[in-house]
């Protein structure tokens, strides 16, 4: 199905340069490692500037590089068997931003899938640093498409991570940046030169967008003079609410509210989430995340109570998104330490 046998003909496009990540470094029993400071990804930059067929090869080619030569070097150099890597996920610019664009997440997604099917029980360890306040959210999204064993394997830091990832790793294996010694020849901490750092994706690289992009959304018409509604219930805090949608042809107007009662009630008297704006959502897809730190029935609404003249097609998809419940409460003033492997549990004591 992914030409495995082939992949390293494939010529990777110039914009997946833009992807994170990179071998770097071996753990402490000559374990391969991947290095990622996937905060920075551009993921919606990359998917409009290339097709996923064409990400799916680059990451298998990247995993292919750490087994078929990686491991195959290490097995030698080591005289043991080395079948498995690790990957160490840098989170701190982990934001909205990654959560808020769902054919973002579903690509990634795809990609974790992808691996969990093909390459079963080739991770040694997966370690997650300066992980966010949001990450129980991600997380949860996450977690039912990995396998029980490998969601054993996680290893969730906080900001003062450094002490911890060092029961693992030795601080040469490691860039400065992920806590070690390491740095490029020119003093760069993050080891740009292996580690790709990701970054926004110029638009000089962004393709039309297609028709195609909108079938998965609900298409609605928006009369002239009204608006449609779209109810929204909470029901954990800390939760999210996520929107994507797009017009054809003209503008519209959206925002965010909070009922503040049971039952019917106009929109002027719930509480404004987000205020009303237009938005030109028919040149550039919108979409957004917004965190719901209290329970209760929230409205997404897309107006066009100020055209008198025309109706407005509009394609959207709206979902509540939940923390994890057995990760630790975000709300805390510390950032927790959640190692899966052997059910501990520390603080940081970061704020």
């Amino acid at each position: 199905m992914y030409d495995v046998d082939n992949i390293f003909e494939f010529k990777v496009p110039e914009v997946l340069k833009y992807f994170t990540g990179g071998w770097f470094g071996y753990d402490k029993e000559g374990f391969p490692m991947w290095l990622d400071p996937f905060g920075k990804c551009d993921i919606k930059g990359i998917l409009r500037s290339a097709t996923k067929d064409e990400c799916r090869k680059a990451k298998i080619q990247d995993i292919e590089e750490g087994f078929e030569h990686l491991c195959v070097e290490q097995s030698k150099k080591l005289n043991k068997r080395i079948d498995q890597i690790v990957v160490v996920y840098d989170m701190g610019d982990f934001g909205w931003k990654h959560l808020s664009w769902r054919p973002g997440v579903d690509a990634f997604l795809e990609l974790v899938r992808m691996f969990e099917a093909n390459y079963p029980e080739t991770l040694r360890k997966i370690i997650v640093v300066n992980a966010p306040r949001l990450f129980p959210i991600a997380y949860n999204i996450v977690k039912p498409f990995m396998a029980e064993a490998t969601v054993h394997k996680v290893a969730i830091l906080g900001k003062n991570f450094k002490d911890t990832i060092l029961e693992f790793i030795d601080t040469d294996q490691l860039p400065v940046s992920f806590g070690g010694t390491r740095t490029d020849p020119d003093g760069d901490i993050y080891c740009k030169s292996r580690v790709f750092q990701g970054g926004e994706v110029p638009e000089k690289f962004y393709k039309t967008i297609e028709q195609s992009e909108l079938e998965n959304l609900t298409p609605a018409t928006v009369k002239s003079g009204t608006s449609l509604q779209v109810e929204c219930e909470v029901t954990l805090p800390n939760s999210a609410i996520r929107w994507s949608f797009s017009t054809v042809g003209d503008d519209l107007g959206f925002g965010v509210y909070k009922r503040t009662k049971q039952g019917k009630q106009k929109v002027a008297d719930m509480e404004e989430v987000i205020a009303n704006r237009r938005v030109n959502c028919h040149m550039v897809p919108e979409d957004g995340t917004i965190g719901c730190k209290t329970t209760g029935i929230y409205i997404v609404r897309f107006d066009n109570s100020y055209s008198w003249l025309k109706n407005k097609k509009v394609y959207y998809d709206v979902e509540v998104l939940e923390p994890d419940i057995d990760y630790p409460n975000p709300s805390s003033s510390q950032t927790n330490i959640v190692s899966m492997g052997d059910g501990a549990t520390e603080g940081d004591n970061t704020s």
